[in-house]
């Protein structure tokens, strides 16, 4: 498996955040867009697909396969094997821009938008609702608690991209892999460090 480079984050405004990543997959953009785009390929790797209706403005609900949260929203952005964006409720907007390199591999330049009151995806920690407290008195995004929020997001995409490579080599994420000690390793590497005393 090749490694994924990390992710980075940026403030958009005073009340949004970007998380990026660009993963370059040894794998045709052909074999990716399924595993984006469809209910067997989000499974193997994200999450279940209870509902997808593969097309601008379709309806999208993922969950974590052990039952957890529901996330529900909508198509935002979809071109053919190209583009495909969801934008859920408590999550934010995700977006997949696939871009072939050479004929067997492809970089997938991915963003994560979010503003300061969406909990997160829950997707990675059994019994959790996401990274970070919602409402008022949530961390600003480029706070102390909003670079935690980011990391906790950055620990998970970029664990969730290891798993989507693991996936087209044949190996689909089981529930112990979305929670496992790599998980705990990344979160301490993107975690902010510690204030000076």
């Amino acid at each position: 498996m090749s490694p994924v480079s990390r992710g980075t984050s940026e403030s958009r405004g005073e009340d949004r955040r970007l998380l990026r990543f660009e993963p370059h997959l040894p794998h045709a953009y052909e074999t990716i867009w399924p595993a984006l785009s469809t209910p067997d390929g989000l499974r193997g790797w994200l999450a279940e697909a209870d509902v997808l209706e593969r097309r601008l403005g379709g309806a999208v609900t993922l969950r974590r396969p052990d039952g957890g949260p529901t996330l529900s929203g909508q198509v935002t952005a979809w071109d053919v094997e190209r583009v495909v964006e969801y934008t859920l409720a408590g999550l934010g907007r995700i977006r997949f821009h696939l871009e072939p390199v050479g004929t067997d591999s492809t970089v997938i330049r991915f963003f994560h938008e979010y503003g300061p009151n969406q909990r997160g995806p829950g997707l990675d920690r059994p019994g959790s609702e996401g990274p970070g407290p919602a409402g008022p008195g949530s961390p600003r995004p480029g706070s102390a608690g909003g670079r935690a929020v980011d990391a906790e997001y950055l620990a998970g995409w970029h664990r969730r991209f290891e798993l989507l490579e693991s996936a087209l080599e044949g190996h689909p994420a089981t529930p112990s892999a979305r929670t496992d000690q790599r998980l705990a390793a990344l979160r301490a590497s993107y975690a902010p460090p510690a204030a000076a005393a």
